[in-house]
């Protein structure tokens, strides 16, 4: 009998175990067995011995799409409607960076019924706020029904130098030479895994397995770039009319099936200078190796399975949290923290380092032409509601019930639908109370008839999408979509209409041509979004939102031993003046390293003794601001002090002080607005990559005594300048019902 009350049970409902294996950024068509050129053979004999879904579609970001994937409801029901790194508040539910407790996960409802868990990988269900190793701890992996964790908590990590977590604490990178990231995460699944099989070999595990590849920083060691050398100098025209037609031989597109246009904004590859074609193939060689990269950690545990004899007694379910990433910009980026600031960088810089690109000195992620390139055959990007930035590669194995491996699948079907299918093939049901707390239903729906019916219709007849404003529904074969315009008012938004039974790359808008159609679907969107929690709909991306703990806080004191501080959970010093004062004692001349650090090679600050001299740096997405002290440090006692004094907008003037004497000061045209950086925050030392290329990490760690490091915020911090503008209410009556917007 189906346990009911989530209070725990050792009943075991089935003998098979489930791998979930989701990959980051990957679009429609960049693995192999979905029409790309980029080599992933691994992946594709799970293909070969699985099944294809040409119709499948998940969230446009990240942590919505896990949301769905884990719970089997949709995002905005369960608090996830956007990126956990930013928890909107009290007044938006549907955006609280965490899971519901009215929606326990798969791992929990699997452990409730004696099966094994383990995560491995990004997570990226965890306000900000609470990434710091003093917790909450009520959102990682552990209190969400996994066994075991290893991995990342937030959206990103440097591949060279991630910032780990190992079960509820901070976790420190294996000390070797060629350490990466996605080899490191495959070490510590076959360690889970020999652990489990070794002790309990009938027991069946859940493993939960995330890459942070696609996702940028792409970097991946050198001969994988160099795999690739040649490949892409046609550019992305042909490379994407080549995808295009390998994807109709190979059946994962309909035959009918035409080419949408470039996206606006993108450029012929033939009218792109002979520095922009150069650096653009550099970017989409490091992309391909690193997913072929990706590739081989999968084959790792594909032959793990495989030699301890569990391959077919495994369900695996391999998928893309969204398609191809436009965080690159027009240009390519080598610099993550430039696109969080809005920065579009610049051709002849990166150009000078384009060797970099890959390496651990560079944090690169390609430009929009090649994503649109990755989303072949459709328009638009991760973010959008768009089939670009929704309908992403799935790949399910289940050699016990499918009966036809090699094969496509058509019908629709969405990331909630995937654990009612789990459930559905393990006999198990989700219960109707979790420790407690009811339990809403599952949204999704079990399509394990696929496995056996090849064309039997879709049990999901409606879908809605919404991110930061922008929308779509698709209900049988029908999709109306809109764009969104940060600062539009909503009901001002341009809509489209697409008959993707018959248009599978959404290229004819027939909004003109079937005007009551697209009403209808629009009026079937907002029910849907008034049924799961979509509303009130909100544009805003420069949203303050609930700090948790650090909420109205202007004073920190931070100590030396303190692990290493996310940047989500960090003092936010953007846009504010602010001092830091470090009492020190040094016992001789040669005392030196790092004091405070925030931040990596891509921007932040530092203050570190070298020389006997004080430094200040600050690190503008590649511009760095110097201040040296004109004095020495002395020896014994002394008291270090930074102080930042904001003027109009991003700019503002630093001034150095040892005991209370000014000596430096440094005018800084520009700081940075928004993200000081992807990477967090150290005292005593600079643990992962450096702000600084003047001292080496780790082994610059201040080898005298901090007693406190004291960071003071001004309590006048004024973000009135980031408001939009107020406007009138939009009111809207959906069957007698009276929405506010």
């Amino acid at each position: 009998m189906a346990i009911r009350e989530g209070h725990g049970s050792s009943e075991i409902k089935s003998g098979l175990n489930v791998i979930y294996i989701v990959l980051d950024d990957v679009g429609y068509s960049a693995l192999g067995c979905f029409g790309s050129e980029i080599e992933t053979p691994h992946i594709d004999s799970l293909a070969a011995n699985g099944l294809r879904y040409n119709n499948f579609n998940v969230t446009p970001l990240c942590s919505p799409t896990r949301a769905c994937l884990l719970t089997g409801r949709n995002y905005h029901s369960v608090g996830v409607g956007v990126v956990t790194e930013l928890d909107w508040g009290p007044h938006y539910p549907n955006k609280r960076g965490r899971i519901s407790d009215t929606a326990a996960t798969l791992a929990e409802i699997l452990k409730l019924n004696g099966i094994a868990t383990y995560m491995v990988g990004k997570w990226h269900l965890v306000p900000g706020h609470e990434a710091a190793s003093s917790g909450p701890f009520d959102n990682w992996p552990l209190s969400k029904g996994f066994g075991r964790y290893y991995g990342f908590l937030l959206g990103m990590t440097d591949q060279y130098a991630p910032d780990l977590e190992y079960d509820n604490h901070r976790g420190q990178k294996p000390n070797h030479s060629n350490y990466h990231l996605s080899v490191d995460l495959v070490d510590k699944t076959l360690e889970f895994m020999t652990d489990h099989l070794a002790v309990t070999p009938d027991r069946p595990f859940f493993l939960y397995l995330a890459f942070g590849a696609q996702h940028e920083p792409h970097q991946v060691p050198k001969e994988f770039i160099e795999k690739y050398a040649g490949v892409y100098d046609k550019g992305w025209d042909q490379i994407r009319e080549e995808r295009f037609e390998r994807q109709k031989d190979l059946g994962v597109i309909p035959p009918y099936t035409e080419l949408v246009e470039r996206n606006p904004g993108i450029k012929p590859w033939d009218e792109l200078t002979t520095k922009e074609k150069e650096l653009f193939i550099k970017f989409q060689q490091t992309y391909a190796g690193f997913l072929t990269h990706t590739d081989q950690q999968i084959g790792r545990l594909l032959h793990f399975l495989e030699e301890k004899n569990k391959l077919d007694d495994t369900i695996i379910v391999l998928l893309s949290d969204n398609g191809g990433s436009q965080e690159g910009g027009w240009n390519g980026s080598i610099n993550d923290t430039a696109y969080f600031n809005g920065i579009e960088e610049n051709i002849e810089v990166m150009f000078d380092h384009i060797d970099e690109i890959g390496g651990p000195h560079a944090s690169p992620n390609y430009p929009k032409g090649w994503a649109q390139v990755s989303n072949t055959p459709f328009k638009y990007y991760k973010q959008d509601t768009f089939y670009g930035g929704t309908h992403v590669p799935l790949i399910i194995y289940c050699p016990q019930r499918i009966s036809d491996p090699g094969s496509i699948r058509s019908q629709f079907y969405h990331a909630i639908d995937i654990t009612p299918t789990i459930l559905d093939l393990l006999n198990i049901e989700a219960p109707l109370v979790y420790e407690g707390v009811p339990q809403m239903p599952l949204h999704g729906v079990s399509l394990k008839d696929t496995f056996t019916e090849p064309h039997g219709p879709s049990r999901r007849k409606t879908q809605y999408f919404e991110m930061v404003g922008h929308r779509a529904i698709w209900q049988d074969g029908w999709v109306a979509v809109t764009y969104h315009e940060t600062g539009i008012p909503f009901n001002e938004d341009h809509w489209e209409l697409y008959n993707v039974t018959e248009d599978f790359s959404q290229k004819y808008n027939l909004a003109d041509k079937h005007p009551r159609k697209l009403k209808e679907l629009q009026a079937i969107w907002w029910r849907e979004a008034m049924k799961y929690g979509v509303l009130p709909l909100d544009d805003n991306p420069y949203r303050k939102g609930y700090q948790g703990l650090q909420e109205g806080r202007t004073t920190f004191i931070l100590y030396p031993g303190m692990a290493h501080l996310p940047t989500s959970a960090a003092p936010n010093i953007t846009l504010s003046s602010y001092s830091i004062t470090i009492p020190i004692f040094r016992s001789n001349r040669t005392v030196e390293g790092v004091l405070m650090a925030h931040g990596s090679h891509s921007s932040g600050y530092t203050i570190y003794i070298k020389d006997n001299y004080l430094v200040y740096e600050y690190n503008f997405v590649g511009t760095v601001y110097k201040l040296q002290s004109s004095v020495e440090v002395p020896i014994g006692f002394s008291t270090i002090q930074f102080e930042f004094k904001r003027e109009m907008f991003i700019q503002g003037t630093g001034k150095l002080y040892i005991n209370g004497q000014q000596v430096g000061a440094l005018y800084m045209p520009r700081t940075l607005p928004f993200v000081l950086s992807v990477e967090g925050l150290d005292i005593g030392r600079d643990q992962l990559t450096p702000v600084s290329p003047n001292y080496p990490v780790p082994e610059f760690s201040f080898s005298g005594h901090i007693e406190k490091v004291v960071l003071e915020l001004d309590s006048q911090r004024d973000r009135n300048y980031l408001k939009k503008e107020k406007r009138e209410p939009i009111y809207i009556n959906i069957n007698g019902t009276i929405i506010i917007l």
